[in-house]
């Protein structure tokens, strides 16, 4: 395993070779496209260990230590088992039989969904994982090893699919391209090498524009998600039957790109500790920025889906009978599957959104409180 500090050396090197080549500056998008998945050396496609419920110096036998950052499977298994509610019905609505799960981390999404459904006892649909990470394929290979003959891995996409689709907290991992207003004109705000050869920003006038004006004269920060549009305009394509459900922290674009919010959503993720630099120790930090999910509306509508509902994570695992679940769970598995829910934590900030090739249909998840209106 390469240490931190020559695993940031080594990448450092890559991406200033890129940056020569391209006369000394790229866009944002670019730089964190490297950062996070240069094979071996990003922070996806390194060994490190991203996953996990603490932070302390991984022990023997103790997935949960020596993690970077939690996400809602590693929390709870009840994540998982709501959400296979919904699976299920769309499976079924649908007349599919395969789930789609982009970015799947450790294997403990796929695990509660695959338990859920057996013990659902219905017949196991073929489970597809789509992951660049050749290390976290490996981890995900050892936790599925009972499933074994259900699962398969790709590198890309076919030409065509048909199944149920889910993704969390995959579309906040997808680089963007910063915008910043400086002095009442737009610029793209890219990544140069400053004397001392360390990454540092550099400003170059551009004709992109955030998708709303955004008003005041006050100097401005933010992104747009062309990379993460592409995305779900190309599984639009792609998608012959089916539908999809995406989980990830975000807002619609009035939030998003509210006045006040003046600085951007970029956040590096590192021990469970956050911050906002991501030109520091690359490879060793996870990049990430919120969802704007009316984009991921729009681009879906404009390639042909249609939207099932929208609304935040705690009141779609409630729809999905997350309830009843807590009530026959341990106290221990309940106080960790509050979080998932309570506003503080991660029940507002998260939100799903749920997408369908072909005629809508009521999905559960958003029986009741959906907000597509807001999109």
């Amino acid at each position: 395993m390469k240490t931190p500090y020559s695993l940031t050396n080594a990448l450092s090197a890559h991406i200033a070779k890129g940056l020569a080549a391209q006369g000394g500056w790229m866009g944002f998008d670019a730089f964190m496209a490297q950062a996070l998945y240069t094979p071996g050396l990003g922070y996806y496609t390194n060994d490190s260990t991203k996953f996990g419920t603490l932070p302390h110096v991984k022990q023997a036998g103790d997935e949960a230590a020596g993690s970077d950052f939690v996400t809602a499977p590693e929390m709870s298994p009840l994540f998982g088992q709501a959400l296979c509610a919904q699976v299920a019905q769309a499976l079924q609505i649908t007349h599919t039989q395969e789930i789609w799960e982009f970015g799947a981390g450790t294997g403990a999404l796929a695990l509660q969904l695959l338990e859920s459904l057996a013990a659902m006892g219905q017949p196991l649909p073929r489970y597809t994982i789509v992951d660049l990470s050749g290390t976290l394929r490996l981890r995900q290979q050892q936790k599925l090893a009972l499933y074994a003959e259900h699962v398969r891995w790709v590198d890309e996409l076919p030409d065509t699919l048909q199944g149920v689709v889910v993704g969390n907290e995959v579309l906040d991992a997808m680089p963007v391209k910063l915008l910043a207003r400086v002095g009442g004109a737009w610029f793209e705000r890219g990544v140069a090498q400053g004397a001392d050869l360390d990454f540092v920003w550099q400003d170059r006038p551009t004709a992109l524009r955030p998708p709303v004006e955004i008003e005041g004269a006050h100097d401005y920060l933010t992104e747009i998600h062309t990379q993460g549009e592409s995305f779900i305009r190309t599984l639009a394509d792609k998608l012959t039957v089916g539908a999809a459900f995406f989980i990830d922290y975000g807002f619609p674009e009035s939030e998003f790109y509210h006045p006040q919010r003046h600085m951007g959503t970029v956040m590096c993720h590192q021990h469970h500790r956050s911050d906002p630099d991501p030109l520091d120790q690359v490879g060793v930090k996870d990049i990430t920025a919120h969802v704007n999910f009316t984009g991921i509306a729009l681009a879906a509508q404009d390639a042909g889906l249609n939207v099932l509902g929208y609304c935040t994570q705690a009141r779609f695992l409630i729809n999905c009978g997350i309830g009843p679940l807590m009530d026959a769970s341990p106290l221990a598995v309940r106080v960790n599957a509050q979080r998932l829910i309570m506003e503080h934590e991660m029940g507002e900030l998260f939100k799903v959104i749920g997408l369908c090739k072909g005629e809508p249909w009521e999905a559960l998840g958003f029986s009741q409180g959906d907000r597509t209106h807001t999109l």
